[in-house]
């Protein structure tokens, strides 16, 4: 087959073929080399912003510096101003890639990239999927994500799944009527693989599961399953394991940057230290050891057009204990530091916390399909869910007590049962959100 996406992003002005090679040798070096490859890159990315981004040099307040620590750590309040205030010399929407976040942490912007480093965020994700030998340009993806609603966004996107080689899954309703519709597209279409938000993908899962059908069996093309943008539970996991027949990929990526973390196939959550330089830090700014919480933060050590240099991303994690410079591991994702539920005690808890102990509970029966909690006071919070039936005095009461044992007791719950739940408009489903 004719290696269209290659070529798309070539003739847009992506150079595919030298991002290739840049990675191809980053990937060849041996530890010593990457080390010294991450330090030199480390210093050229700042350098080159304090002299060429009037934006970075007054956050830095410095035009030369010395110590990596002593860096200012970027947060997305920075930068929501005007993306020309943004921009490195040299540097216009013309000749950038030009996007903006999905707004999922509330505080969405618009971000440039330059045009080596997007191709090289390409040449990042192909080596990735490569791994479980997809390949972009002849790989049948099944896509599980939003689309714009409006004419002319609509058909770009559909513009984009031709060229990109895939058939995508609107997401904006997932009623058993419209599963009924995927589940003939995977019997009729050779799918190898499954690419798109966790919540969507779970909720197909829970339909075949409940027709009894594992999808390789009705699909056998069908190789590999990658999750994106939402958490992926262990038990979701091994759902979709179960119910798809194929192995399950959890990725970890912001469309700002580039993948950030993707499992590998000795089922570690292998940090992307090719283009970018992790960090986990506390409150203060330092280091944390490895197995320790901390702030996600994160530097593009490519982009030229725009400084992401010590960014914070918004989430919390840890580093494994056996990472190295060269092959870091995500033990574990805990979350968005935004999605902080503060009691009436004073104690703060992940967000996820109250949906994962919610969830252990509120789908035993298999009746409730998905859910989201929100935070409305320090002692309310509003279930919505949906389900075949409503949920019955006796779950809501073990809601309530296991919910008073993992937290703390006398919080208050409402439970609303509604058709559809509220997605971005990408199609993002947010399981918890402080309306605090």
């Amino acid at each position: 087959m004719f290696p269209l996406f290659d070529l798309s992003l070539q003739l847009n002005g992506f150079p595919m073929k030298e991002a290739k090679a840049a990675l191809r040798k980053i990937v060849a070096f041996s530890e010593k080399e990457h080390e010294a490859f991450i330090e030199h890159k480390k210093l050229e990315i700042v350098h080159f912003h304090l002299q060429n981004n009037t934006f970075y040099k007054d956050l830095a307040g410095v035009t030369t510096f010395t110590h990596w620590e002593n860096l200012p750590v970027l947060n997305k309040k920075n930068l929501q101003k005007p993306l020309l205030d943004r921009l490195s010399n040299g540097y216009f929407p013309k000749n950038s890639y030009i996007n903006k976040t999905s707004g999922s942490s509330g505080t969405p912007f618009i971000f440039a990239k330059d045009k080596f480093c997007h191709a090289l965020t390409w040449a990042s994700n192909i080596y990735r999927f490569g791994w479980y030998g997809i390949d972009f340009n002849t790989s049948y993806q099944a896509r599980f994500y939003g689309i714009p609603m409006d004419f002319l966004g609509y058909q770009k996107e559909r513009l984009k799944d031709v060229l990109s080689h895939r058939f995508r899954f609107p997401i904006f309703d997932l009623s058993d009527t419209v599963l009924e519709r995927f589940l003939y597209r995977f019997q009729t279409k050779k799918f190898d693989y499954i690419n798109g938000y966790t919540s969507s993908i779970v909720l197909f899962a829970k339909f075949l599961q409940k027709k009894n059908i594992i999808l390789k069996d009705i699909c056998p093309s069908l190789k590999v399953c990658m999750v994106t943008s939402e958490m992926l539970f262990e038990e979701d996991k091994l759902l979709l394991e179960k119910q798809f027949g194929i192995p399950i990929v959890n990725e970890y990526g912001a469309s700002e940057l580039d993948l950030i973390a993707f499992q590998n196939p000795n089922d570690e959550w292998q940090i992307n230290s090719e283009t970018l330089f992790v960090e986990i830090l506390d409150d203060n700014n330092k280091a944390v050891p490895n197995g320790t919480s901390g702030r996600i933060v994160i530097t593009s050590l490519f982009n030229k057009a725009h400084p992401f240099i010590r960014y914070d991303i918004g989430d919390i994690g840890i580093l494994d204990e056996k990472s190295t410079l060269q092959k870091p591991i995500l033990k574990k994702l805990i979350g968005r530091t935004s999605d902080v539920a503060i009691l009436p005690s004073g104690k703060k808890s992940p967000g996820l916390t109250f949906y994962y102990v919610t969830k252990s509970i509120i789908e035993d029966d298999g009746n409730v399909k998905e859910f989201v909690i929100k935070q409305t006071k320090t002692d309310s919070f509003e279930i919505e869910y949906v389900s075949e039936t409503e949920l019955n005095l006796a779950q809501i009461k073990k809601i309530e007590q296991a919910i008073a044992l993992y937290l703390e007791p006398n919080l208050k719950f409402s439970f609303t049962r509604k058709k559809v739940l509220e997605r971005s408009n990408r199609g993002k489903l947010k399981q918890f959100k402080s309306m605090l």
